[in-house]
């Protein structure tokens, strides 16, 4: 087989950069999207398994250039040259051909360092140096040495860039692309058909494995804590259905409280299709919590509307029959009786408490109407009674300026004759507006009540028993001064102090009675 034989084959294995960067990450998919590896070219062994296709290592379009078909074996300037051995299928890493004039070109540091570990034997057996010696990667024959080396040492070159972007992209990974990716570059550094140095490479991808276990770790340890902040979240939401459908019916206002759940349910769901997956128990005793509360807060709805339902039927039962009684009454014009039966229907129309709210609307319309009627009527008999009874206001008016202008009273004789004259006509003068009466009855009361203090007063004066009464207290509290003088005397001379002032403040305690009852003494004569 030729060198243009091979060539085509190389590029089947090629993928492009756009590829990789498309393939679905492993925390949005369950299963990675699988894409067999071609090989390079025909060979008697078996095809090797299908590798998966990388999503964490896509290869760098400049390590992935075009393949362009070679000119015909025999063309001037090109000589023949044996098939260059496979390399094992490595997806993301293309075999590029040393003769591709698009290939970018590579640094001669790398070229070098890389050609201290291969070898090419006289017949174009190339040969890479390994830790356990030297290994066969191909054979290309009739070429110069390094021409013969750079179609491996670029293959090494690949490997090595696929490595280093691995460490540069180890912390942006998901576990799953950490464990396809070492997967495909474990497979590409067994036995690569590359020249450089394979061991230096092999310890440095030993080096990130190392690495990718510990981003592995935090990776669960990530997911595990958005695991509790979810359960948490979760749980919040249950314990505040809960709370919601715990609460007292009297006091839950039903249409605030079922749109607080339809808002909890849709958290939920937002949790449930954005969050992290909690495991299968926990998050179906939650549903079960959450769907239990739920349903108690229904089904309490529905009995506390079906008892107002009852209670407003009944409601309106009772107020139905009040509105009969009190339309029986609007006609009536004996109109203290009807005021106060009036009254009762009200404390009993409140007491019935309420129907639904379109009916009880009504029914107080109704209930009002004939409360109107009455009262309208009694309105306008008053309004013509107090139209009437103008008159009799003015001249009660007059009355009660003449009344006034007795008190103080100086004389008690002359003020009682001439408050009978008045009382006499005030009688006379007959009834005055109901809105008046209060205001000017007051005032007559008034008068009459100095009047028959300053009787009482001058009666208490001149009776001959309250005189004798204040002589006989007055003839006692001096005894006791008397006495309480002796004791004074008596604690002076000892020099008792303490018995000093006790006599004291009992002799100008009986002083002070005994001036109060002959004052009253004297206005009893």
């Amino acid at each position: 087989m030729t060198e243009q034989q091979a060539h085509p084959q190389d590029e089947a294995n090629s993928v492009s950069s756009d590829q990789a960067e498309t393939t679905p990450n492993a925390d949005q998919a369950d299963v990675a999207e699988q894409a067999p590896a071609a090989p390079d070219a025909p060979t008697p062994s078996p095809a090797p398994a299908p590798a998966p296709k990388p999503s964490a290592i896509p290869t760098p379009a400049a390590l992935a250039p075009k393949v362009r078909p070679h000119p015909p074996a025999g063309a001037p300037g090109v000589a023949a040259a044996p098939p260059a051995p496979p390399a094992p299928a490595v997806p993301g890493v293309p075999a590029v051909p040393t003769t591709d004039p698009t290939a970018p070109p590579m640094d001669p540091a790398d070229v070098a360092a890389a050609t201290e570990f291969g070898r090419v034997d006289p017949d174009g057996t190339v040969y890479v140096r390994e830790a356990g010696g030297e290994r066969t990667v191909g054979q290309f024959p009739d070429v110069p040495e390094a021409e013969a080396l750079s179609l491996y040492i670029r293959r090494y070159l690949d490997l090595k860039a696929q490595v280093e972007l691995f460490a540069a992209r180890i912390s942006q990974l998901s576990v799953k692309d950490l464990d396809t990716t070492q997967h495909n570059l474990a497979e590409a550094l067994a036995e690569p058909a590359a020249v450089g140095d394979l061991d230096g490479l092999r310890a440095r991808f030993d080096e990130l494995k190392e690495a990718a276990k510990e981003r592995r770790q935090q990776v669960q340890a990530e997911r595990e804590e958005a695991k509790a902040q979810a359960l948490a979240e979760r749980t919040a939401i249950v314990e505040q259905a809960e709370q919601i459908a715990a609460m007292d019916p009297s006091r839950v206002q039903w249409k605030t409280q079922g749109q607080a759940l339809r808002d909890l349910l849709e958290t939920w769901k937002v949790a449930q299709k954005t969050g992290p997956r909690l495991d299968r128990p926990t998050e179906d005793s939650l549903w079960k919590r959450f769907a239990a509360a739920r349903s108690a807060f229904d089904k309490q709805r529905r009995q506390f509307f079906s008892e107002l339902d009852k209670q407003h039927a009944e409601a309106k039962e009772i107020k139905e029959k009040l509105i009969e009684r009190a339309e029986a009454l609007s006609a009536s014009t004996d109109w203290g009786p009807t005021t106060l039966a009036y009254r009762d229907l009200m404390a009993e129309w409140k007491a019935a408490g309420r129907a639904a709210r379109k009916e009880d609307d009504a029914l107080w319309a109704r209930f009002r109407a004939a409360q109107d009627r009455f009262f309208e009527a009694r309105n306008a008999q008053n309004a013509q009674i107090d139209a009437e009874y103008g008159q009799n206001l003015e001249v009660k008016l007059a009355l009660l300026e003449e009344a006034e202008a007795l008190v103080p009273v100086t004389d008690l004789k002359d003020a009682k004759a001439r408050l009978r004259d008045i009382q006499e006509r005030w009688e006379a003068a007959g009834k005055v507006p109901r809105g008046d009466v209060q205001r000017v009855e007051g005032r007559m009361r008034a008068v009459e009540q100095s009047v028959r203090d300053a009787d009482q007063a001058e009666w208490r004066r001149k009776n001959p028993r309250v005189r004798a009464r204040a002589e006989g207290a007055a003839a006692q509290l001096e005894e006791s001064i008397a006495g309480l003088e002796d004791d004074l005397a008596k604690a002076e001379a000892s020099g008792d102090q303490k018995a000093v002032a006790s006599a004291t403040e009992a002799l100008n305690a009986r002083r002070a009675w005994l001036e109060q009852v002959l004052r009253a003494a004297d206005d009893a004569r």
